[in-house]
């Protein structure tokens, strides 16, 4: 059985897990909210885009508007509700996220309802033979853009006033506001910076997989895994982990009597991944 066909499809997919993974650890190490609602925010922006498209609008500006909805409404939510929990346990603040995740999903089944769509972009069209395997393009800037991505957020973190004062919130919240870091401040731009990962999350799975709301929202499940894996503290860790777990979800796909119950590798992942590194989960929470 050649299975390398199955690896580098599944490159694409472990790259959306990957730019997810690493939107949910940044925001986790700035404010100490685990954010279910991920998911839900780039499924709304992919929903503008289609509906952007079928409006015969360009395509670049669908893609701006897709990440723009979804900064926007992580921005919203990271300014006027998460501070209101700000107080609270790790749990109670995670679990907030659950709220504007089902207010999203319904919202968009009443507009768009569930039918299960497709973004079409024209680097669908387009690919690269490697080893006598096509890899689209859009896989390959999946792959990219996560790699991009990851290393933009590790020089803001490593080189600017703001990834210190991350970086600081990340080690002692309350020695930092003692310390003038700008609290309510850096918590919002860590809201907007995982906004626009689930902008970019969404309108690649939207295209590589389906547009639907319910699944699209599922996706923080190997996000969360890739996560945990990461430690909730690596960026470029919780990123390779991302990578395989999509790597891993492909390569059952030719194996029969697994292939119908692919689409639950992320969950056994997570759940592998809880038990074996839930003391450094636990930790990771508890500093929270």
């Amino acid at each position: 059985m050649n299975i390398l066909p199955f690896i580098i499809s599944g490159l694409g997919i472990g790259a959306v897990y990957a730019l997810s993974g690493v939107g949910l650890v940044i925001l986790f190490r700035a404010t100490g909210v685990l954010n279910f609602a991920f998911g839900a925010f780039g499924a709304m922006g992919a929903h503008v885009a289609w509906q952007a498209l079928e409006w015969k609008m360009p395509l670049f500006v669908a893609i701006l508007a897709a990440v723009a909805v979804s900064t926007a409404i992580s921005f919203i939510y990271g300014r006027v509700f998460a501070p209101l929990l700000s107080q609270r346990d790790t749990v109670v603040r995670a679990v907030g996220t659950l709220a504007p995740a089902l207010v999203l999903i319904a919202a968009m089944g009443m507009i768009w309802g569930e039918l299960p769509r497709r973004l079409q972009f024209p680097t669908d069209q387009m690919f690269l033979s490697i080893f006598d395997v096509r890899l689209t393009y859009t896989r390959i800037i999946a792959i990219f853009l996560a790699v991009l991505m990851v290393g933009a957020i590790t020089l803001l973190l490593n080189r600017t006033r703001l990834g210190l004062d991350m970086r600081a919130l990340a080690n002692d919240r309350d020695l930092s506001a003692i310390l003038g870091v700008r609290i309510l401040y850096t918590e919002t731009a860590a809201w907007v910076i995982t906004g626009v990962f689930s902008g970019f999350a969404g309108l690649l799975l939207a295209d590589l997989v389906r547009l639907q709301g319910t699944f699209l929202t599922l996706l923080v499940i190997p996000a969360i895994a890739a996560a945990i894996l990461g430690q909730l503290r690596s960026l470029w860790v919780t990123a390779m982990a991302g990578l395989l777990v999509g790597i891993a979800e492909a390569v059952l796909t030719p194996i029969a009597w697994i292939s119908p119950y692919r689409a639950a590798a992320p969950f056994i992942i997570a759940l592998v991944a809880v038990t074996i590194l839930g003391g450094t989960a636990k930790a990771a929470l508890k500093d929270r």
